[in-house]
Parts: C-alpha cells; structure tokens; sequence
C-alpha cells in the first residue's frame, strides 16, 4: 500500500471493519505525520463532535496485594513500591467520591480494584457500589480482574455500563510484562462482558518497551474483536519506582500520537481515551491528541495510585483549546 494513499477500505454500510490486516495497519503508522492526522481527524469529525471530551474519574476502591505480576504495574505483590496496601472501601466511601465527581463534571465514574477475580462477599459489596453510583446519574464502569460469566451477568443487573479489561501489550510482547495470566484469559473475560450486554473498555499501554510493530498488533487485536470496544484507552506508561519497567525509556511523543490517531482510524465510533501518563505530556502534545481523535480523558488528580493532571490544569486546557465536556 502507497504511503501516500494508506485509507479506510471502509466497510460500504457504516466505515466499521474488523478484518484490519498487519500490513494495513502498519502502512497507516507510515503515513507522514501530517497525513496521519488529517485522515484521522476527518474520521473523528465525522463521528463525533470534534471538540467534546468525555470526562470520567477513575477511583481506586481497593488498593495493593494484587497476585497478578504485571511489570509496570506497583499494585502487585511482586514487587517492592512501598504501596501501602488497603481493604474494599465502604459502599458510602465509594457513593461520596461519586457525587464529588459528578459536582466536577464527570460524566462516568470508574471504580477500579487490584484483584486477580473478585469474590465472596466482596463482590457483593461491589454490585451494590455499582447500583448507588448508578442512581447517582452517572455512567458506571468497573475493572475488577477476569470475571466469568455469572459474575458478567450480576454486573449487568447491578446496572454496570462499562467494563474495562486491557489487552495491556500484543499477543506477541504479552508474556514478556505478564506472566500470571494470558492473553487468552483477557479475551475470555471480554467475551462473558460482551455475551452479557455490558459496553466493552479495553485499550492498552505503550511504551512498555515494545516495538512498532507490538502497537500494530495490539490495534489490529482491538480493531478486530467482534465488537469495537466503547472505549479505548490508551496509557503511556507511568514509570514507578520499584517495578520492573522503572528505567523505562519513555516513548517518542509523536510515536504516541501515531498511536492515538491510528486507534481513532482503525476505530471510528469508539472514544479514545488520552488516559495515563498525561502528566509527563506537554499540553501541545495533548492538543495533538485530541486533534488526532482522542476524546476522553479521566479527571481528577489520581488514577489509581498514580498522578494525573489537577481538575483546574484541566480546566485550563479545555479552556485555551476550546473543548467542552462531551
């Protein structure tokens, strides 16, 4: 394929397609710089208003002591952050963080918890979560782990609208960041999501210390699941110390814009979240970002156990670009 003429092969009826070829996709990631972007803003202009940003909080309502050995991650019990671990936070704990986040503008809020699967009473504990943070207005996702199919199931009727459950890496690099649970394992948990009516949110992570073509694959595997996830979030990775990935080099910053802009063409109708890492990303970059398609992001000053931009910088930002909350 021509560099200069890489395009859709769009699908006649409605531009989506889950039959995305490595080479396809890798043709796309050559493009020249501006080319990309054009192709990738016109998509996104075509699906969305291109300055409405969805705003989610992200909060963490179980923290450390994961089993899981995932290299970039300073939750998991491998290795040595000195992350203090704590218990399931009462359901009222989780209700105020939610009307707080509503009060900021967030649109949904996202309750994430360090555990290989949830179970037993805690479980329990997190579908009632689930229901108040519901009758709160907002829209409810959760990543707790692999579910199977009875638990999908209790999420759906709990009201959960969305599921996050990453891909994290390709099939191909997978095994050199994670090696408790598999690829397979990941797509199963999304196949019980997906059978029991619950909005898939799956993306990954990059600069991991992966190559181009592991960003191909990874896009290819998302692109082609049997339904475009609603949302994809894509981190750049946050160097904690302690982890293995600690010394990390950080990814090109115009490699993560490709990435981003190749997310948005590969997936036109689902939002593109410019997740983690946005601290350590200069504003014109996130700019570039949001021209190239990403249109969510999550406020407030943590992600998890992590740092992310303040609710006022934010502000700002939306403000001197003129974005609005979607």
């Amino acid at each position: 394929m021509n560099k200069q003429t890489a395009c859709l092969s769009e699908n006649p009826e409605n531009g989506v397609r889950h039959d995305w070829s490595r080479a396809e996709v890798g043709a796309l990631f050559e493009l020249p710089f501006n080319d990309l972007l054009y192709q990738a803003h016109g998509v996104h202009r075509q699906n969305f208003d291109p300055n409405a940003v969805q705003v989610s909080t992200l909060l963490s309502i179980k923290t450390g002591g994961c089993p899981e050995d995932c290299s970039y991650c300073p939750q998991s019990v491998h290795h040595d952050t000195q992350l203090e671990n704590e218990h399931l936070l009462d359901v009222e704990e989780v209700v105020a963080a939610a009307q707080t986040a509503r009060a900021a503008g967030a649109s949904r809020f996202c309750m994430g918890a360090a555990w290989r699967n949830p179970r037993g009473k805690n479980f329990e504990r997190v579908l009632e979560m689930v229901r108040r943070v519901r009758a709160e207005g907002l829209e409810t996702c959760a990543t707790l782990g692999m579910l199977d199919a009875e638990q999908t199931a209790a999420l759906k009727d709990a009201g959960l609208d969305y599921y996050n459950h990453n891909l994290d890496t390709s099939p191909e690099f997978y095994g050199e960041i994670i090696t408790t649970r598999t690829y397979a394992d990941r797509l199963d948990t999304l196949t019980h999501v997906r059978e029991a009516g619950i909005n898939v949110c799956c993306g990954g992570i990059v600069g991991l210390g992966e190559g181009r073509a592991d960003r191909v694959s990874m896009l290819c595997e998302l692109a082609n699941l049997p339904e475009h996830p609603g949302s994809v979030p894509i981190n750049q990775l946050i160097r904690v110390e302690g982890t293995p990935l600690d010394q990390q080099a950080a990814i090109e910053p115009l490699e993560f814009v490709r990435t981003i802009a190749v997310a948005r063409i590969l997936m036109p109708r689902s939002r593109v979240r410019l997740s983690a890492g946005r601290t350590e990303m200069a504003d014109e970059m996130q700019a570039l970002c949001f021209f190239a398609g990403a249109n969510s992001i999550f406020y407030g000053e943590k992600l998890l156990t992590t740092g992310n931009p303040d609710t006022a910088s934010d502000d700002a930002l939306f403000e001197r670009l003129g974005l609005h909350p979607a």
